[in-house]
């Protein structure tokens, strides 16, 4: 087997060879090359992902493949600061157990029964996801999910797939689930109340496939699940119907009363999120300028609540060695629209669907899901946005362009092992806590029986919706 270290320069003369051959410029040739040693470099070694995206911005500014403005104008720092943001919120509902009060009361009634209780906790990942964001849902249901796996004496790994892949799909209901949606809803200026109506219906149909699929297939685990839940003494019924899954928070009274306050901050954030578009209609400012806001507004807030642990709560839970790979990975797009690889890539694409608007529709979405899977959506989401505004400019009707490609990134993500965050950072957790290790070809399985029907039905249901869509 051919190790990365030797297989990186292969993959690199390959993309260069092939793009020499596309009808592109030397400088054009020289922009594809090194923004392929970005993405091929943080695939194939991604514990070093940050310095990979900071080495190809300083060749691609070294070699005038990208200036200042262009590479300010992509880093997408109104999608940056959103997230900080929420992170700052999310982090502070965590830490006054929110999530695990949340889940507490709702477990109550799930009893011993294998199939309701993997139901409810692919519903309640999919629902976490679209509410906060797809991280900070598995991050939660992982470790939800090891300690009831370790409390049972069953494998973790078949109920964290699952919860995964409701995990992403949930994630693609709101504009606040996945950077891919936010990404997305910043570049395309689409608002929370378009989610709302285009990916909510889209991404409920997608789990409502997704979850019997997922019974089908893992149905001698749950049957070996129910098995070690029946197992549990009587006495324990009961009493444990909620700390099976987490650990019992305290029964007195200060502790209730402080979940007040969290309640208040969860309701309040996702209200005003919901609202931010009549409420810049009303105020008259610019569109999706209140997005952000509320971000920051409810950020400030939990700030003054912590006292002097604001500075903590910002620096810990706050993901900066994230955001900064964001940040350079956007603006290393850039070098793609600055010396018009995009422009090149679209009309391919259009000529090839023969200046056929629905052909190219079924030629972008495919196209889309295989590079989510293979290069992690949010790469793959960046790397077309220009692609799709290219489509606008040349007179596409390219509005459902944007919600193809948020399914193609959150559904077909569910493919590989690095199609979504959330499969990375789940199975960081499993393997952190010594509960086993996931390879590809365990993965992709059930990954498929997930992703494809599940990616199909989102594709046409996209597809039908288009004659109502705006121009």
């Amino acid at each position: 087997m051919i190790k990365n270290q030797y297989l990186y320069p292969i993959i690199l003369a390959a993309i260069a060879i092939t793009v020499s051959f596309a009808g592109l410029n030397t400088a054009q040739i020289a922009s594809v090359t090194v923004f392929a040693s970005l993405i091929v470099g943080t695939l194939l070694f991604w514990r070093f992902r940050l310095a990979f995206a900071l080495v190809g911005i300083a060749v691609m500014l070294g070699l005038g493949l990208l200036d200042t403005d262009t590479m300010i104008e992509f880093a997408g720092f109104d999608m940056i600061l959103f997230l900080v943001g929420m992170m700052i919120v999310v982090g502070f509902l965590e830490e006054k157990k929110f999530f695990e009060h949340l889940l507490g009361k709702i477990m109550k009634g799930v009893g011993k029964n294998p199939i309701k209780l993997v139901v409810v906790l692919m519903l309640m990942s999919a629902l976490f996801a679209a509410l906060v964001d797809e991280v900070t849902s598995i991050l939660f249901m992982t470790a939800t999910v090891l300690h009831l796996t370790g409390k049972l004496r069953i494998s973790a790994i078949p109920l964290v797939m699952m919860t995964v892949f409701a995990t992403n799909i949930g994630s693609s209901a709101t504009v606040v689930g996945n950077p891919v949606g936010v990404l997305i809803a910043m570049r395309a200026d689409l608002t929370f109340m378009e989610f709302l109506r285009w990916a909510t219906p889209v991404s409920i149909a997608g789990l409502a496939v997704a979850v019997p699929l997922s019974l089908l297939y893992f149905r001698k685990y749950i049957h070996q699940m129910g098995v070690a839940l029946k197992g549990q003494s009587d006495g324990k019924a009961t009493d444990e119907s909620e700390s099976l899954l987490l650990e019992e928070t305290s029964d007195d009274s200060k502790e209730k009363q402080d979940f007040r306050i969290p309640w208040i901050i969860f309701i309040g954030t996702i209200a005003a999120l919901v609202a931010h578009s009549p409420m810049e209609e009303a105020l008259g400012l610019e569109k999706n300028v209140l997005l952000p806001g509320v971000a920051f507004a409810a950020a400030g807030i939990v700030l003054f609540l912590n006292h002097n642990k604001a500075r903590e709560l910002v620096e810990r839970r706050v993901d900066w060695w994230t955001l900064a790979f964001f940040i350079f990975l956007f603006a290393s797009v850039g070098t793609m629209k600055m010396l018009g690889v995009t422009t090149v890539l679209a009309q391919g694409m259009y000529d090839i669907s023969g200046n056929d608007e629905s052909v190219l529709y079924f030629i972008f979405v495919p196209i889309t899901s295989i590079l989510s899977a293979l290069m992690d959506n949010v790469l793959a989401v960046a790397t077309f946005i220009p692609v799709v505004h290219e489509f606008g400019e040349m007179g596409v009707h390219n509005y459902p362009f944007w919600w193809g490609m948020l399914f193609s990134g959150t559904f077909f993500g569910n493919l590989t092992l690095i199609g979504s965050t959330a499969n990375i950072v789940a199975i960081g957790m499993l393997e952190r806590r010594k509960r086993g290790h996931i390879t590809l070809k365990e993965w992709i399985k059930p990954g498929a029986v997930i992703s494809v029907p599940t990616m199909i039905l989102a594709g046409i249901l996209v597809y039908l919706q288009i004659p109502l869509m705006p121009v």
